[in-house]
C-alpha cells in the first residue's frame, strides 16, 4: 500500500515525486517510457523558450552553458534531478486501468497491480497526436513526431499544419536543402506561432524557397505523391515524406475509469486549482493535463507548482483520516 501513485515521470510527476519525498510519503512514479519522455522526443535542435531556473525542480540548479537551454540539457538536467533526490521509478510501465473502492485506489499496468491512498495523473499530452484519418495515413513516410531535417536533403516534404511545431519544421527543413511545402487548412499560420518564427516562415514563403497551401486539406498520401484539395478542386504534388504536425490531445481513458467530470467544451478536468484534487476524492491532476486540449496553458513553468500544492492536500486529508 502506497500513500500515492504517480502516473507520469515528466517535469510535472517529478515535481510531486520530490515534495512527496520531501515530506516523507510513501510513493511510486511509473512511467511509460523513458525519464522525461516527451522532452527526450522534442526535435533533437530544439531551444526552450524560458530560461534555465523556470525549469528547474526542487532545490537543484539548472546550470545551462546558453540564456535558454536546449532539450539535451534538459534532459540531462532532469536525470540529475532524479538521481539528486533518488526517486522511485518503474520505466517502460503502462498503466492500464484505475479503479476505486471506499478510500482506496488500485492501480493496474501491464507489470503489477498496486494499492495506494491517493493517485496523480501527470501524463501530459505529447504521447497522443491528434488523429489524421485519411487514405494512406499509415505509409511508413508518414511521421507524427519532427526529429531532425538532415535525413532529408533534396527529398519532398510535406509538412501538415499551421502551429509552432509545423514553422520549426518547415524552417529546419528548408535550411537542410530539403524541398518543403507546407499545408495548412486554414488561410493564415496560427495566431499563437511565435513572435520570432512567424515573420521567418512567412519572407521563406513570401520568396518562394517554401512552397505554402493555405485553405487546403489533403485527401489521399500516395507513396510518391499527394492529392490535395484547394477551392474544391483536387491536384497532386510530388512527395517523398509527409510530417503531420497537426498537435496532440490528453489520453482522458485514466480519468474516465474514476469518474473524472471533464468540462465539455475544453476537456479539462473538474478540480481545484489550489489542490489540484479533481472531483474524485483523492485523484489528483498536475501539468498540462490540468489544461484539458488548453495546453498552451500549463507548461513546466507553472506546472512544477502543482507537487506542492498536491502534497500539501494529501497530509491535510491524511491527518483528518488518521
Amino acid at each position: 500500500m502506497y500513500d500515492l501513485i504517480i502516473v507520469g515521470a515528466g517535469p510535472a510527476g517529478l515535481a510531486v515525486g520530490i515534495a512527496a519525498h520531501e515530506k516523507e510519503l510513501s510513493y511510486l512514479i511509473i512511467e511509460k517510457g523513458s525519464a522525461v519522455n516527451s522532452i527526450r522526443r522534442f526535435p533533437t535542435n530544439m531551444t526552450f523558450f524560458s530560461t534555465p531556473e523556470l525549469l528547474e525542480l526542487g532545490n537543484l540548479p539548472f546550470i545551462s552553458s546558453n540564456t535558454r537551454p536546449t532539450r539535451i540539457e534538459a534532459v540531462k538536467y532532469y536525470q540529475r534531478v532524479i538521481e539528486h533526490y533518488d526517486l522511485m521509478i518503474n520505466y517502460d510501465e503502462q498503466v492500464s486501468d484505475i479503479k476505486k473502492q471506499d478510500d482506496i485506489f488500485t492501480v493496474y499496468s501491464n507489470r503489477n497491480k498496486y494499492t495506494c491512498r491517493y493517485i496523480v495523473l501527470a501524463t501530459g499530452y505529447f504521447d497522443t497526436p491528434n488523429p489524421y484519418n485519411i487514405p494512406g495515413a499509415d505509409l511508413p513516410k508518414v511521421l507524427k513526431y519532427y526529429d531532425e531535417p538532415y535525413r532529408y536533403f533534396r527529398r519532398d516534404v510535406a509538412v501538415i499544419g499551421g502551429s509552432n511545431s509545423a514553422a520549426i519544421a518547415a524552417l529546419e527543413l528548408y535550411r537542410s536543402r530539403a524541398n518543403v511545402t507546407l499545408i495548412h487548412r486554414s488561410d493564415t499560420l496560427r495566431e499563437g506561432v511565435k513572435y520570432w518564427i512567424k515573420p521567418d516562415i512567412e519572407n521563406r514563403i513570401k520568396n518562394g524557397e517554401i512552397a505554402a497551401y493555405f485553405k487546403t486539406v489533403v485527401r489521399e498520401i500516395k507513396e510518391n505523391a499527394l492529392v490535395l484539395e484547394q477551392d474544391k478542386e483536387t491536384f497532386e504534388i510530388s512527395n517523398d515524406f509527409v510530417y503531420v504536425l497537426i498537435g496532440f490531445a490528453p489520453d482522458f481513458k485514466l480519468m474516465n475509469s474514476v469518474g473524472v467530470t471533464l468540462n465539455p467544451d475544453n476537456g479539462e478536468p473538474v478540480h481545484n486549482p489550489d489542490t489540484m484534487e479533481t472531483n474524485v476524492n483523492g485523484f489528483f491532476v498536475a501539468g498540462s493535463i490540468a489544461s484539458g486540449y488548453n495546453n498552451n496553458r500549463i507548461f513546466i513553468e507553472n506546472g512544477r507548482e502543482h507537487g506542492g500544492l498536491i502534497v500539501d492536500r494529501i497530509l491535510q486529508t491524511y491527518r483528518t483520516r488518521q
